[in-house]
This record gives structure tokens, sequence and C-alpha cells, in this order.
């Protein structure tokens, strides 16, 4: 860690403002801030917390995940594709990986599903998709995103990745490997440049593969829309990060002997618990980096944005609930909630503790093929700018007093209210709308 002096400095230098600078200066200064708020979010501690609570999800669903992807490719004829899969994912761990390999690949052997039962099977699915929404709760952690997919769309995706995943990798491994056994192939190695080339393909296509598997959960998991070039930024640094980690990692296994001295047996279920923190923590980071590449205007030397006061809440979610109505008058596309934090220029947590509060009351409601748009949940003659104002100044929470001072406060409060209804109170949000559009409202 940098001394708090150092680190003010620091921060202060990639912050403050500039003009005239080079477009190389920029782009360091782009560079820099990005590898200054990876890193203060890596030392705040969430995403570590994440990363070892994934490592005990992952030794709970680790079989089971296994087991039903396992069954998918049985029933292909192909499911011996599974084990070189796994063996790659446990190299660094060196000598023991391929022992470990073989009790995992036979423990997912001996899992009968008939024998099982309803329940037994149930629980199968329930333990292999635990994993899936554990990711999906830490990409919409570190996406500000509160709330998850609905159960029902939840449910189909998820069980769509445990079906259709194992016969994508196994599409891919196959494809691979048939290319470059081809007769083709073998012929043209024998001519240089073009064998050089070969070898030099082969080995980077395990970085291609974990990078297109890194861009797609980073584009498929998050609750939101994201962009394929985010999604390929944070994919293609966390693939490189994973491999040289493991090529590392291997190494430091291998050079040491340390852990089999303290820990005797148990030493190889030490390393793969530091292995599997390692690689969640990895994966973790794209995701981050891929949140900053779409949302660069929250790279910022604080993470959480401070508290609006009364005023600007109201003022935020006056203005989300107005722009979401005028658009829809306007037959415009919805816009989805981090839509709205660029457009109005509103911190993500700020938007997001104000479309929760609008669709709490009954205001907004999502829509779209993936739940994310946002659009007015009722006709908007029947709202009026007094029902909405006290509605947002309620948030989602009553008051209620305990004693006669609380209900002092809370009649004060009341009075206070009661002059919007004077002025403002009984107008409807489509023709206030339709007014500041410039339109007279309808008679």
């Amino acid at each position: 860690m940098l001394p708090a002096n150092s680190l003010s400095r620091l921060r202060s230098r990639l912050w403050e403002e500039r003009e005239a600078i080079s477009r190389s200066e920029a782009w360091l200064l782009r560079v820099g801030r990005f590898g200054f708020t990876l890193a203060r979010d890596l030392f705040d501690g969430h995403l570590s917390m994440r990363a070892m609570s994934l490592v005990y999800t992952t030794l709970l669903s680790l079989v089971p995940f296994l087991a039903l992807g396992f069954s998918v490719l049985k029933a292909l004829g192909v499911h011996n594709t599974l084990e070189p899969v796994l063996f790659e994912f446990l190299r660094p761990l060196g000598p023991q990986a391929s022992d470990i390999t073989q009790n995992i690949i036979g423990f997912v052997e001996k899992i009968q599903v008939g024998l099982l039962g309803s329940l037994g099977v149930a629980l199968l699915f329930y333990t292999a998709i635990s994993l899936i929404q554990k990711v999906e709760a830490s990409f919409n952690f570190i996406w500000r995103i509160d709330r998850p997919r609905a159960f029902a769309q939840r449910v189909g995706e998820y069980l769509s990745v445990l079906m259709v995943g194992p016969v994508v990798v196994f599409m891919a491994i196959g494809l691979t490997a048939s290319v470059l056994n081809s007769g083709f192939v073998a012929q043209i190695k024998e001519y240089e440049p073009f064998g050089f080339v070969l070898y030099g393909v082969t080995r980077l296509i395990p970085y291609a593969m974990i990078v297109g598997m890194f861009t797609f959960l980073y584009a498929y998991m998050p609750n939101t829309k994201v962009t394929w070039r985010a999604a390929a930024v944070g994919g293609l640094t966390a693939g490189i990060l994973w491999q040289s980690a493991s090529l590392g990692f291997a190494s430091i296994v291998a050079g040491t002997t340390n852990y089999d001295a303290i820990y005797s047996s148990f030493a190889v279920v030490i390393l793969l618990l530091i292995w599997l923190y390692i690689g969640w923590l990895i994966l973790l980071i794209g995701c981050q980096l891929a949140f900053y590449v779409q949302h660069p205007a929250h790279m910022k030397p604080e993470r959480h944005a401070p508290l609006p006061a009364g005023r600007q809440a109201e003022y935020l979610a006056l203005l989300i609930m107005g722009t979401a109505g005028r658009r829809f008058l306007e037959g415009k596309p919805a816009l989805a909630q981090e839509e709205f934090a660029r457009e109005l220029g509103a911190a993500p947590e700020h938007v997001a503790r104000a479309v929760d509060t609008l669709i709490t009351r009954g205001f907004l409601t999502e829509s779209g093929t993936l739940r994310t748009q946002l659009v007015p949940a009722r006709d908007l003659e029947s709202v009026t700018l007094g029902d909405l104002w006290r509605a947002i100044r309620a948030g989602n929470s009553e008051l209620r007093p305990q004693h006669v001072l609380g209900r002092e406060v809370v009649r004060f409060i009341d009075e206070a209210e009661s002059g919007i209804g004077e002025t403002h109170g009984r107008l409807s949000l489509r023709d206030w709308l339709k007014r500041c559009m410039g339109d007279p409202p309808k008679a």
C-alpha cells in the first residue's frame, strides 16, 4: 500500500484538470485512471469477499454442475471431452492436478440420476444453478444493479447455460482439433514460415478459448445491456491474467515443498482453494474493467458517490419519471437504468435508488426482452404531480411515529406538503409533459 500522502498526490495527479495535453499523455492518463480505480476496488475488499464466497459455492456446486454437463455430453456420446477441460483448469496445481481430475470425474460418473428421485434431481439442479446465480449476483454488484433477473427468466436462462454450454465447449474443442489434425494443415507445417505460424496459433488457442469464455460471461451474466467492446476488453484482460497466473502459480507449486511439510495430505486441498480464489478474483477484476470501459465517467477517486440531499433526490426521481413519460409520448424507445444515468449525468447508485422507489410505488415498470427498459406503469393522465411528488418523498417506507413528538413532526410535514395540491397537485403528468414539450394541454 502507498503512504497516504503519496496516494493523495497520485489521485490529484490523475484527476486534476489539464489543458492542451497531447494524445499520448491523454492515453497514459486514461490508463492510469483505469489502473488506479481497479487497484482501489481490489484493496477495498468487496471483490475479495465476493471471490471467497464463490470459492465456497464452487466446492458445493462443482460436482453437480459437472454432473449435468456430463449427462448432456454422455447423451451425445462425447462425455470423454469433459476430463481434458477440467484437467486444463486444474493444471496449475502441478502433479496433483491429474489425481484431482480423476477423483472429480469418478464422483461425477458414479452419480445415478435415476436413483435420486424427483427431490434429489431438484436439489441437484438447485445446487448447480446456485453457482450461476452467485456469479450473476457478483456481476450485478459490480455493475451497480440492485435487481436480479425475474425468477422465470433466471431459471430458463440458467438451464440453457447448463444444457447448451457443454455442447458449445465440445464443439469448440472438436473443431479446433479437427482443423489442426487435418491433412492440409499437416502438409503446410512442413513449409516455413507456415510451421512457425501454426505453432504460435496452437500456443494461443488456450488463451483464445479463455478470452472467449470470459467475454461471453461479461456480456451475458449482468442483468443489463453490456456492449461487446466492454465485454471484449474485460475478457481479453482477464484471459491474459488467467493464463499468466496459471503459469506463475504452477511454477510456485512446483518449486515449493513447504505446503507438504506443513499440511501433509491436506496441502493439495489448500492449493486448490487458493487457485479457486485467484481464478474467481481474476474473473471479477475483468468484470470491473468491463464496467469502467462502458461507463468511463464512473472512474472517480471515490467508489461511491455521496448521498444526495432530499431536494436532489426528488429532482432526480421527477426527472427520471418525466423523461420516461416524455419518451413514451413521443414514441421513442424506452431507456434502461444505466442509460438514464448516462443521459442525465447522474451517479448510477442515485439512479438505482430513484428507479427502485418509482417501481415500488407503481409509477414505472420494467419491459423488453431483458426486462431492463423502464416505461410508465400506468396511464400518464391518471398520475398527478402531487401524488408523484409525495410518493417520491415518502420513498419505500411510511413514517410510523412511536411517540407524541414524532406524530407532531409527521403532521408538520403533511401540512408543508399540502401546499403542492394548491398549485400543481391536480395537474396530470401527461398535461405537464405536454406543456413542457411545447404542446397545449388538452381541454
